[in-house]
């Protein structure tokens, strides 16, 4: 597990564009295999990846100093790749393309797996502290609720923007108040229709939460500009397809695609409450 410190934003307006990818990029999230995590001081959040092939059971590892990872934390998956399963305490939960799942506080023994490793599947995992067991459920985009399963649907399916102003997308929230119940962590998709290339713009700072990024569904030649740093004093990092970027909660998070993409976003800190953002007027953006 790589573990990230925290940093300022008075020591990031010195960076090269070395040091800030070095600090702020995840790279290589998606390893055939295997699970990569890197551990963020900022609000304690991992971000991980995994692409089992064989079966891969998940581990504490010793940057933890637990018995078992979710001893003291709960977590959030969603698959990008081919038909997977995880299996909890014994339980056998089947995640297709775009399902994802939350694992709360408690659950020790838990496995990946792919149906096919010619088509693996693609576990993109966050996980935050826990101070409380919320229930396991599985999160699917489309079908009917049943046990353990929990629908996106209402107001948590929402389509915005416009092709006028390049920021028609679908976001899809997967894990927050009143759909899946958890201590902090928030989590979910937004996809940009063809043509439509911004997210997050205006766009805006959360002092009370930090956010992970990992973008996706881009092919070898397109990217994003990433953007982040203090509203009058921005930086950018330019990612390509399957990888993470961590935003600290003084920083904005915004990005331009050189073609329509993915992200998934997910959410760690004081609250919970989705709206609470800190808009910054295009204006005032340098």
């Amino acid at each position: 597990m790589e573990i990230r410190t925290a940093t300022s934003p008075k020591d990031v307006k010195h960076y090269t564009t070395d040091r800030l990818r070095e600090e702020f990029l995840i790279q290589k999230l998606f390893l055939p295999g295997e699970i990569k995590f890197v551990y963020s001081h900022n609000d304690r959040i991992i971000i991980g990846g995994a692409v089992p092939e064989a079966p891969i059971q998940l581990t504490a590892g010793e940057e933890l100093k637990a018995e078992y990872f979710l001893q003291r934390r709960e977590m959030g998956v969603i698959n990008i790749g081919g038909k997977g399963s995880i299996i909890i305490d014994g339980k056998l939960y089947i995640v297709e393309n775009r399902e994802g799942m939350y694992i709360g506080m408690g659950a020790k023994e838990i496995t990946f797996a792919s149906e096919d490793i010619n088509n693996p599947a693609k576990f993109y995992i966050n996980s935050a502290p826990a101070h409380k067991t919320y229930k396991t459920v599985l999160i699917k985009p489309e079908g009917e609720e049943a046990e353990d399963v929990v629908i996106v649907k209402g107001a948590n399916k929402v389509e915005l923007g416009s092709l006028e102003e390049s920021n028609h997308r679908t976001i899809c929230k997967y894990i927050l108040p009143g759909q899946v119940e958890s201590c902090q962590l928030e989590m979910g998709m937004t996809k940009l229709e063809p043509g439509s290339v911004w997210n997050t713009m205006p766009c805006h700072t959360h002092e009370r939460r930090m956010e992970v990024y990992m973008y996706f569904d881009m092919d070898e030649e397109a990217f994003v500009m990433h953007y982040m740093g203090e509203p009058d004093e921005t930086r950018h990092i330019v990612m390509r397809n399957e990888e993470a970027v961590i935003s600290p909660s003084w920083s904005i998070h915004s990005g331009c695609g050189t073609k329509a993409y993915t992200f998934i976003w997910g959410m760690v800190g004081e609250n919970q409450d989705y709206n609470d953002q800190d808009f910054i007027a295009m204006g005032d953006l340098k």
